[in-house]
């Protein structure tokens, strides 16, 4: 399976949140969970595959999924933009799944904040 140029919108709820965290003076995102990560990823996976996001399994390699480096770039660049912080692609290789890279994002903003 392979995907090419998704444009995949931020939900509505994540929206609202990132607006009151900016309306707040708070720096975008910077408090973000491992919950709330994972729930953005999610939703973005769901949408680029036309799937309902119950069918994404956090445990699953992205790989599995027929992620290839482009759609990394692209989801890593949107999540970027989500954070408010500069995130390498290759950081789906190294924390191959949903769960495992969103606890590694949650992390490393708690250590930053």
């Amino acid at each position: 399976m392979e995907i090419q140029n998704s444009q995949v919108l931020t939900s509505p709820a994540i929206e609202s949140d990132k607006i009151k965290a900016k309306e707040e003076g708070a720096v975008s995102r910077e408090l973000s969970t491992a919950a709330e990560i994972q729930a953005w990823i999610v939703a973005y996976l769901a949408e680029l595959l036309e799937i309902e996001p119950d069918e994404v399994n956090v445990t699953i390699p992205f790989d599995r999924y027929g992620l290839d480096s482009a759609t990394a770039v692209g989801l890593t660049g949107d999540l970027e933009d989500w954070l408010g912080k500069r995130l390498d692609p290759t950081l789906l290789y190294d924390y191959p799944t949903v769960e495992t890279f969103s606890q590694h994002l949650a992390e490393e903003l708690r250590a930053k904040a």
